[in-house]
């Protein structure tokens, strides 16, 4: 009986330990938003379009990537959810990375409800 419990336990540990989620790695941003200056028309704006709409194309006009074009409070605000996940991941921008400073600018943003500030 002993025996049996023994090579459930194992058995059980060892299928959990091969069940791992493969998770994306998030990189910590702002802890908290206090000093950050996260008003969409002065610096969230320019990011995205620096960083993912205008200069490289990937969220342009008719662009049917991911949330689709980025090129305006409307569809920037829209996609607020996955702009968010893409970022704290680190999945966006593609072929580029954004400081600390402009993540915490957009998360930021986007956790006080996204305003057209």
């Amino acid at each position: 009986m002993r025996r049996s419990i023994i090579l459930l336990s194992i058995t059980v540990f060892a299928l959990g330990a091969g069940c791992k989620k493969n998770s994306e790695k998030t990189e910590v941003v702002a802890q908290t938003c206090n000093g950050v200056d996260s008003r969409f028309a002065l610096k969230v704006f320019p990011i995205i379009q620096n960083s993912c709409a205008a200069s490289v194309g990937c969220h342009g006009n008719s662009s049917g990537n991911g949330p689709g074009a980025l090129i305006n409070f409307l569809q920037i605000s829209n996609a607020a959810t996955a702009i968010k996940s893409a970022v704290v991941t680190g999945r966006m921008p593609k072929g580029s990375s954004l400081s600390v400073q402009e993540k915490d600018i957009i998360v930021c943003w986007i956790n006080s409800g996204a305003p057209n500030n």
